[in-house]
């Protein structure tokens, strides 16, 4: 980011509450959290849904759930580069529009499925023609002032991770109100109000003929990029964000079980505890963003990971679990700026003909992060011990804090590099 872009008073002058951003940016919040809350709905009854589905026994029935459930986010993390790449092409509303409709569709189907295997491949469908909420950080950072991206993408990201809230919690009071095909039902319905909301609604600038041109070079998108050491870095960084979130879900109910004196209240404060981290990113992340806009997105950055690190080392030696979740719900205040500040400096750092694509592999290896996290946090919790887990993750995350101040250091100043 230029000084310009960060001083006050140039800020004050300049128009940045002209055109459609803020309605665009309404739509785009209140389509990510409908579609997010449709992905992770099903975890509280996925297992009653394959049961019903004919799978009997139960471990076939615990490994036909964590397929379902993973598929969705495995075909997602595969094509987002693909729909970041015909967003720079044809336009990031058109892959909106695609989003919301291809969204609405396959939760309906899902809510038909007839066998076990209809539903992996119904929800392998939804991740393949998913990707609003990565859609909608491109179109907002592409579409806001730079001189209030880190707000907008700070207010959008809340809506995001408030989606993966409510998801589990609506899907857990829905199902006995009106059925479990029912909840499939009005999930679809929802998110096809979001579908004529993208389409009626969201106005988007024209794609410059220029940067359509360069972004169908094959390559051109990479080579055009004149540093890619803070791409590079941004992608690291989002996949130690959510390695970071989703290291402790391995461990989470034993590790409070040992917290805990009473055995009944054990699934209750382990369920408080997962809320708790995404419960303050809610709270933090349009302010961490506004703060960004004035202090430059790394250097955010860099605190963000930092803090957290250090927030890491209590969470291994706790002693009760309202300390886990205060140590959790403060973790998430920490990390809440991490998502749209990577996003903005990614933005920031490559040409407009190669904005979606590079974002969406930013989404690729913070859904990479969403698998290796649990894998290595439940690998280190039953081999080495469940305070290691946290440990372990304190110093990736404090490895992440060196490497993107070193980072920063070394990329020449310009637009971007704040």
């Amino acid at each position: 980011m230029t000084p310009s872009s960060t001083n006050p008073a140039s800020v004050a002058a300049a128009p940045i509450d002209e055109g459609p951003w803020r309605r665009n940016l309404a739509v785009c919040m209140f389509g990510s959290f409908t579609t997010i809350v449709a992905m992770t709905l099903l975890l509280p009854f996925l297992p009653l849904y394959v049961e019903q589905l004919g799978v009997a026994e139960h471990a076939d029935i615990v490994q036909w759930s964590g397929v379902a459930y993973g598929a969705t986010f495995l075909s997602a993390a595969l094509v987002a580069p693909l729909w970041g790449r015909l967003a720079d092409l044809y336009g990031r509303k058109l892959m909106l529009i695609r989003a919301s409709l291809g969204m609405a569709v396959a939760m309906a189907l899902i809510g038909v499925a007839h066998d076990v295997y209809q539903l992996v491949g119904l929800r392998l469908l939804a991740g393949f023609l998913g990707g609003y909420a990565s859609g909608s950080m491109l179109l907002v950072a592409t579409q806001t002032p730079k001189a209030r991206s880190g707000w907008a993408l700070g207010t959008l990201s809340s809506a995001i991770m408030a989606g993966n809230l409510a998801g589990p919690l609506i899907g857990g009071a829905l199902p006995p109100l009106i059925g479990i095909r029912n909840t499939f039902f009005a999930a679809g319905a929802v998110i096809f109000v979001a579908f004529l909301a993208t389409a009626f609604l969201i106005r988007e600038a024209p794609v410059p003929r220029g940067a359509k041109a360069g972004a169908m070079r094959p390559g051109a998108g990479w080579t055009g990029i004149a540093d890619h050491r803070p791409v590079v870095a941004m992608w690291v960084t989002g996949m130690l964000l959510m390695l970071a979130n989703m290291s402790i879900e391995p461990i989470i109910t034993v590790y409070v079980a040992q917290l805990v004196t009473d055995p009944r209240q054990v699934t209750m404060v382990a369920g408080v505890v997962m809320s708790a981290a995404a419960l303050g990113s809610i709270l933090s992340a349009a302010r961490l963003g506004r703060l960004a806009d004035r202090m430059g997105h790394w250097n955010v950055i860099v605190g963000c990971l930092a803090v957290a690190a250090a927030l890491l080392v209590p969470q291994a030696f706790v002693t009760a679990g309202w300390q886990l979740v205060l140590l959790r719900f403060l973790m998430g205040l920490a990390l809440g700026g991490l998502l749209p500040c990577i996003a903005a400096v990614i933005r920031h750092n490559v040409p407009d003909g190669a904005a979606g694509r590079m974002l969406g592999y930013s989404v690729s290896a913070q859904y990479a992060g969403q698998v290796i996290g649990p894998l290595i946090g439940g690998w280190i919790g039953g081999h080495v011990g469940m305070r290691h887990v946290f440990l372990g993750t304190c110093l990736l995350m404090a490895a992440g804090a060196v490497g993107n101040a070193l980072v920063r250091r070394s990329v020449s100043a310009g637009p971007g590099s704040a």
